[in-house]
């Protein structure tokens, strides 16, 4: 996947659903993986030439597992003259050591978007870009079915009222499978994830599922997709706010 397409893409979202605006100072969160820094990648080149003018900085909630070698991030952000911050936190060793949990991803999501938005306000941003992209819309939607009994999946932008912040989702638009191909082609410095539940978990269980469901219905996902596009669903706005 070429950057041009990339952007394009991004774009298309940016401006459907008004997600940024003049003056916003962004905090990108990186957390090593390729959709993040395909999103960094994105934004940054975009500034060149979008017609809102907008701030970006990078930050990476370290987790305390170890393992996970950042260099290569902070030499593509100074690459790219985006501050970069990284959270030092204990959060892996309270999930795995101390409370020994089975099922840590919800109670770590919680406490990495906690520790987060505080470091985010501290720089003094209005907003935060999640690399959430349209695999991920459709696995959320199944996994809220699935498991909550209910039918939602999560919005183009979220105004968290306790932090007076705004979460933002550029890449509602970009499918893994670009990702990947961009990622490849650009030669992105991924960092292995170092938790032990990556690839053992729910969504990873919805991902394989709706690959196996794919093999009698190739356009599975499209339809899914569609249907949370057209305003179906909870929490999905149907135009610009």
């Amino acid at each position: 996947m070429k950057l041009q397409r990339l952007l394009s893409l991004t774009r298309q979202a940016l401006d459907k659903y008004d997600l940024i605006e003049d003056g916003d100072r962004i905090a990108v969160g990186v957390s090593g993986g390729k959709d993040s820094l395909a999103l960094l990648y994105a934004l940054h080149h975009l500034q060149r030439f979008y017609p809102r003018k907008y701030e970006l900085c990078a930050v990476t909630v370290d987790l305390g597992l170890g393992n996970m070698d950042l260099e290569p991030v902070r030499e593509l952000c100074g690459e790219f003259g985006v501050p970069y911050t990284v959270i030092p936190t204990e959060i892996g060793k309270v999930l795995f050591d101390i409370r020994k949990e089975s099922n840590p991803c919800s109670l770590c999501a919680k406490m990495r978007k906690g520790a987060l938005n505080e470091k985010v306000k501290e720089l003094g941003c209005n907003k935060i870009a999640y690399a959430h992209h349209r695999d991920d819309v459709i696995e959320t939607m199944l996994m809220s079915l699935f498991y909550e009994g209910r039918f939602y999946s999560f919005s183009p932008y979220t105004y968290l009222d306790r932090m007076d912040l705004t979460v933002i989702r550029p890449f509602l638009f970009v499918t893994e499978a670009d990702i990947v191909g961009f990622k490849n082609k650009y030669q992105l410095p991924v960092c292995k994830n170092p938790c032990p539940m990556d690839g053992y978990t729910k969504r990873q269980y919805i991902k394989d599922l709706i690959k196996e469901l794919q093999k009698d219905n190739p356009h599975l996902k499209d339809c899914m997709f569609h249907a949370i596009l057209d305003g179906n669903i909870k929490g999905w706005p149907q135009a610009v706010k």
